[in-house]
């Protein structure tokens, strides 16, 4: 919740003040408006957002597992085209971008996050596609007609991953593909995986604990 008589942030402004145009490591096909100065930007998340009750731009960078998924379906486009695509917690719309890229019939982009939501379409835009953008919790909801759903970075705290990946392993029992990209993360599940694809995602030191994560591709059992 917004706290009460809190001014309102404009989402594409914030962006524009604080990312460039830029391509991931791993996905040079695909540019995405990202953080530059990163503790700048967290600096100004700190002294401008915490007051509005909004998260941290997690969307402002390319994480190692949405990368990895991203870079698996392009260098797999066939199971995707003509498919329609949930990108779940899309953050900058990295893997959707992507998987509209490989010829998917629709691609929604979720997120909880407004600002994720604003740079998800900033970013389809730079890029020439066309996202659903969603703006809402879809966990615990029914399948709204998806025939694949990716997951890129979503292990970071527990009790958040449990519930989200329980919702997963729910659409995988009712027959669709979920995928899920991950670079070995604390909540990631131990079980209940297969592996398809590893990639090293060249990152750096000011988001992450080393210059090159093990992200990996796999496909989520019921």
């Amino acid at each position: 919740m917004m706290a009460t008589g809190a001014p309102q942030l404009d989402p594409n402004a914030f962006l524009r003040d604080h990312t460039e145009l830029l391509a991931p490591p791993l996905i040079p096909e695909i540019r995405l408006y990202q953080a530059t100065e990163v503790t700048e930007l967290w600096q100004a998340t700190e002294a401008t957002l915490e007051a509005l009750e909004l998260p941290p731009p997690f969307w402002a960078f390319a994480w190692a597992g949405g990368q990895a998924l991203a870079r698996f379906i392009l260098d797999n486009p066939a199971p995707v085209r003509g498919k329609r695509i949930l990108d779940f917690a899309t953050g900058g719309g990295l893997v959707a971008i992507a998987a509209a890229q490989a010829g998917a019939a629709r691609v929604t982009a979720c997120d909880i996050d407004r600002f994720a939501i604003a740079a998800a379409e900033a970013n389809a835009a730079a890029n020439g596609v066309t996202l659903e953008l969603v703006t809402e919790d879809l966990v615990g909801g029914p399948n709204r007609g998806w025939d694949m759903i990716f997951a890129g970075d979503i292990c970071y705290e527990k009790e958040p991953a449990e519930r989200m990946i329980a919702w997963l392993r729910e659409m995988a029992a009712d027959g669709t593909p979920v995928y899920l990209g991950d670079p070995m993360r604390t909540f990631m599940p131990k079980t209940g995986l297969v592996e398809l694809a590893r990639y090293s995602v060249p990152t750096t030191r000011a988001i992450e604990d080393s210059d090159v994560r093990n992200a990996r591709v796999w496909r989520v059992l019921p």
